[in-house]
């Protein structure tokens, strides 16, 4: 299965071997990882390995964090799309084996809109393709932004949580709230 969504203005498709340099263009961006605990990568390795995690969801799952590309320019801006956590490794505000959404762009492209358009797509992907019945959202609370998206696109107010001793929100969107 070749993982690919379209939108308006995005292409969304799986992150290939080449990409290496564009997701060390995003995750070594100190601004990018503001609010994901400051610890933005350093080398090009670590970029292959994120890759390499990328590839493993989208084998074993059918899913994954998509390569968003503007479809006029066709440049690289970041990604978008849907995570399998699982394992106590990857637990959040107490779950374990859970579909989250997620998005990421490099900072030349925040506030265009292409959020909240990639992640509609990932949510319409999960529910109508892969008919999952529940889909998570978390977000630091001083990441007013990502948290503003996650109620856009209509994920609901869960909680809050402490996430590594950081304050974040925690939503959920189920499919029959979706389908409404």
């Amino acid at each position: 299965m070749s993982l690919y969504l379209e939108t308006e203005r995005l292409i969304l498709k799986e992150f290939q071997d080449t990409d290496v340099e564009n997701i060390f263009k995003l995750d070594s961006n100190i601004e990018v990882h503001k609010y994901l605990g400051n610890n933005p990568i350093k080398t090009y390795k670590q970029a292959e390995e994120i890759i390499s995690f990328f590839k493993k969801q989208y084998q074993e799952n059918n899913i994954g964090r998509f390569a968003a590309f503007e479809k006029d320019s066709g440049n690289f801006i970041g990604w978008s799309g849907l995570k399998l956590n699982k394992g106590n490794k990857e637990s959040l505000n107490g779950f374990t084996n859970f579909i989250d959404i997620g998005y990421r762009f490099i900072p030349s492209f925040w506030g265009k809109g292409y959020a909240t358009e990639s992640a509609i797509a990932c949510l319409n992907f999960g529910f109508k393709e892969m008919n999952y019945e529940i889909i998570y959202g978390a977000a630091e609370t001083a990441n007013i932004g990502s948290n503003k998206i996650l109620q856009k696109i209509g994920l609901k107010y869960v909680n809050d949580f402490k996430v590594e001793n950081t304050d974040a929100k925690w939503y959920e969107l189920k499919k029959t709230d979706y389908d409404q």
